[in-house]
């Protein structure tokens, strides 16, 4: 049994790094000869390497120390892969046969870092350290099956430094720390948080709480039926979603802003343009309509303070600036809606 087989997954089941579907041609770890896993080493190496050299290309501009990190990293793969061909053109000749991880059953695949969109330092850093584990423990199965000493040795050193890895990445970041880099990384990736999620969240969540409140209102003095305002509010929230979503997709792709992508600013915006609207429809749905009113009421006081939090929280707005802010338009919305409604 293998080391490296702590890291199998069961059937189709769960996957820590990704899915692995292993094909009814795909052999298992303890089936490879000697060559072979020679050769899916080269592979191993090949594709860490390329993966951290994504990860440094990604962090290049907003994390220069991350990404030069990521760089010492790929070059250290670079050369475990060249002692890894002198070993096989040593023992086995110079044609290398190409085996991947999808060649292997049980081994969990990588990701491909090009889907990803989300990326955080933090999110990389626990990548990484799970690669090297996955390496280090794929080193040392693969040291017992050898039997030429002098490969199995190699394995050895690479589990070796495998681990090295880790506790490398460990001493330069508590380095970053110390130094203040860390630091300005987590203030660049807050600061491309709320560009990317918080501020068309927040832009939303003020259309829907603020603007949906004139019609719904208006409809519940009009007609004091729960009914007819929630279909009021009903409207107002998910067509105010959708015209929020589409203005906020199509009003900046991201390119020279650095807000990311357009589409999913856009679905950020449009679904909380939507729940902005509907905290307060949703209470009309008892037939009850004072006590309708009277929750839904609630409900915009709740919403108004939250949207004050957030602007506090995340763009340094005194609170109470921020609340008087939000709170006296959210109020000059609720009164005309009311005056229309009762006129």
């Amino acid at each position: 049994m293998f080391a490296s087989d702590l890291l199998l997954v069961p059937g189709a089941a769960r996957d820590r790094v990704g899915e692995a579907s292993p094909s009814t041609m795909a052999k298992s770890l303890s089936e490879l000869s000697e060559s072979e896993l020679l050769a899916l080493a080269v592979s191993l190496e090949e594709e860490d390497g390329r993966i951290y050299g994504d990860f440094a290309e990604q962090f290049r501009d907003n994390y220069p120390s991350t990404a030069a990190l990521l760089h010492r990293m790929q070059q250290e793969e670079s050369v475990h892969r060249q002692k890894l061909i002198d070993a096989y053109r040593a023992r086995f000749g110079d044609q290398i046969p190409s085996i991947g991880r999808s060649d292997v059953s049980g081994l969990a695949r990588q990701k491909p870092v090009f889907p990803m969109t989300a990326l955080s330092v933090a999110r990389v850093r626990r990548q990484v350290g799970i690669m090297e584990l996955q390496s280090r423990q794929f080193y040392e199965g693969a040291a017992s099956r050898m039997t030429n000493t002098d490969t199995r040795k190699l394995f050895g050193d690479l589990a070796l430094d495998e681990s090295e890895h880790s506790a490398l990445a460990a001493r330069i970041d508590a380095e970053h720390i110390a130094s203040g880099a860390r630091a300005i990384e987590d203030q660049s990736e807050r600061r491309m948080f709320v560009l990317q999620v918080v501020q068309p969240g927040l832009a939303g969540l003020m259309d829907g709480s603020v603007s949906t409140l004139a019609p719904l209102f208006a409809a519940a003095f009009a007609t004091h039926s729960s009914h007819d305002a929630f279909l009021v509010g009903m409207a107002s929230s998910v067509g105010a979603g959708i015209s929020m979503g589409f203005a906020e997709a199509l009003s900046d792709d991201g390119a020279l802003s650095g807000r990311g992508r357009p589409y999913v600013r856009g679905t950020v915006c449009g679904l909380m343009t939507a729940a902005g609207g509907l905290g307060h429809t949703l209470p009309f749905i008892s037939s009850n309509f004072h006590l309708a009113f009277t929750i839904a009421v609630c409900v915009v006081v709740v919403e108004l303070v939250t949207i004050s939090w957030i602007r506090c929280h995340y763009m340094d707005t005194p609170f109470l600036s921020a609340a008087f802010q939000v709170i006296v338009g959210g109020l000059l919305v609720f009164f005309a809606g009311m005056l229309i409604g009762s006129s």
